[in-house]
């Protein structure tokens, strides 16, 4: 694809706005989207609008390991220094950048029927994700596994926390909850689980069985994704939490 080119001079099946129609938003690259919001490219077609998103992703990056986190963060001002980028275009990006971290960090009201682990990491969007410490928190629910509340425990360093089993049982028991997902970030971003995290997660499940308050997943959340553990290993088999 010849990105400076304009874009209505590209074929209709590799423009940014009809890729989206006929694939949805998933399918187009991070320029493409970006494309989309600027509209238009450079001056004198010098760039279409998807190689100015290129570019600015480009240039974002060039100080950061992370051009996403970077543009998550950037302002008008940091914006208007690349070329290309005017009032407008600055304005549009960050009016687009601002809504998106809003969708993601609505989470659903209390009551909620926590069915999923998505719906479960999207109530702990707010408090663990994209954090620069790591921070361990608990989902509560009722025997319908309707939401009644969140919490953050613990915040650690960078790197690690640390979550006692009995702050966490105390915390569900003050708070009336039956069923509980336990959660922490991993700042990095990444969402392979350390040894300790499944050490910590097989002795949560034991005292779970012995308190009859069963933990029904463990969730680690960064850089906008998250993992299931109960979907990843085998630890809920070996200790059958009765749901």
């Amino acid at each position: 694809m010849t990105y400076s080119l304009r874009v209505i001079d590209l074929p209709s099946s590799e423009r940014p706005r009809e890729r989206l129609h006929a694939g949805g938003a998933k399918t187009l690259s991070h320029a493409e989207l970006l494309a989309i919001l600027l509209g238009t490219g450079q001056g004198a077609g010098k760039l279409s609008a998807v190689g100015l998103g290129q570019y600015i992703l480009k240039q974002l990056g060039s100080n950061h390991p992370d051009p996403l986190a970077a543009l998550r963060d950037v302002n008008v001002h940091e914006l208007m220094q690349i070329h290309g980028v005017g009032h407008a275009k600055a304005a549009s990006i960050l009016a687009g950048v601002e809504l998106g971290k809003r969708v993601f960090q609505s989470r659903p009201g209390d009551r909620t029927v926590i069915d999923d682990p998505a719906v479960a990491a999207a109530v702990l969007g707010h408090e663990l994700m994209w954090q620069a410490q790591e921070r361990f928190a608990v989902v509560l629910m009722d025997t319908k596994h309707r939401l009644l509340g969140t919490q953050v425990l613990t915040i650690g360093t960078a790197t690690e926390t640390l979550a006692h089993p009995r702050e966490i049982f105390r915390e569900a028991i003050r708070r009336g909850a039956t069923r509980i997902i336990i959660a922490h970030n991993h700042p990095s971003g990444g969402l392979e689980p350390s040894t300790q995290d499944i050490d910590l997660t097989h002795q949560l499940l034991q005292g779970a069985q012995l308190l009859g308050m069963p933990i029904l997943d463990h969730l680690i959340l960064g850089n906008g994704d998250f993992l299931s553990l109960r979907q990843q290993t085998a630890l809920w088999q070996e200790h059958p939490q009765g749901d």
